[in-house]
């Protein structure tokens, strides 16, 4: 289904936010699924997060970084413009409970992810400590929204232009040393950062969920791109996921599956900046 693009905004370097129309999606979108979308009929197919949706203009709101040739794509479109199909939602919601003291955690454009995530479980009455991070204070992405539904928000930038100077890790380790109550936590971002969040939590045996961005093509199970190890098991993030126990998730073989196909995305992101020059 052809989708139309109603806002755009350059949110930080490299990162968009997008409104786009979707009445029949957003209707049945739950926090934690996702959306496939295809861009040309020759277009790629990719994953991005639902970040938020609006009912009465029947839209959802996307963001994205520009990695590779399909986001450069995306971020030269205009509002008015179309994405050719838009499919969703997809994946599984996530579990939301009062669990009592929920951290969520969110590196980078993970925040966009753990948004509606962490919303979710304030709204269900967790008592809830946020933590986001980003390599510099220019790339913090919705620190004013997590703000709002947290009743704690820290923020680190690896540079110590904002915040603490530190990884979000950092953070959770010293609430951890201090035994604060934690009875759950969910964590969005890069592997490396998902994987330091799971073993802090991994000796205290803290209930701790990672939403995993492995490579996805059709998101119905069917290409098998995206399948990652969980608990020695073999799983399909699309459909078994895309949330999972992180002290389950064998890290070190997503992380080889995420390069896979580096060097075909390297030359598609370079041939795209050589015809954008055109």
């Amino acid at each position: 289904m052809a989708s139309k693009i109603l806002k755009k905004q350059n949110v930080a370097p490299e990162i968009f936010r997008m409104e786009v129309s979707a009445a029949q999606i957003a209707k049945k979108h739950r926090a934690g699924q996702f959306v496939i979308l295809r861009i040309g009929a020759r277009g790629e197919r990719i994953p991005l997060t639902v970040v938020d949706k609006d009912l009465s203009a029947g839209s959802l709101t996307l963001i994205f970084q520009v990695v590779g040739k399909t986001t450069m794509w995306l971020s030269d479109l205009k509002e008015g413009d179309e994405i050719t199909d838009l499919v969703g939602p997809l994946g599984n919601p996530t579990e939301v409970e009062n669990f009592g003291n929920a951290v969520a955690v969110g590196g980078g454009v993970g925040v966009a992810c753990v948004y509606p995530i962490a919303k979710a479980l304030k709204e269900a009455g967790n008592h809830l400590t946020s933590i986001i991070g980003a390599r510099t204070k220019d790339h913090l992405i919705l620190e004013p929204e997590m703000a709002a539904i947290s009743d704690r928000l820290e923020i680190c930038t690896d540079d110590g232009s904002k915040g603490i100077h530190g990884f979000v890790s950092e953070v959770l380790k010293r609430m951890i040393e201090r035994k604060d109550k934690i009875d759950y936590v969910i964590a969005v971002g890069p592997v490396p950062m998902m994987r330091a969040i799971a073993e802090l939590t991994r000796g205290p045996a803290i209930k701790t969920i990672v939403s995993l961005n492995s490579i996805m093509v059709d998101g119905t199970g069917m290409c098998g791109s995206c399948r990652v190890l969980v608990g020695g098991e073999r799983k399909f993030a699309c459909v078994d996921g895309p949330e999972f126990d992180g002290h389950q998730v064998d890290f070190q073989n997503m992380t080889a599956r995420l390069r896979v196909y580096k060097e075909q995305e390297d030359l598609a992101r370079e041939k795209y900046q050589e015809e954008r020059k055109k």
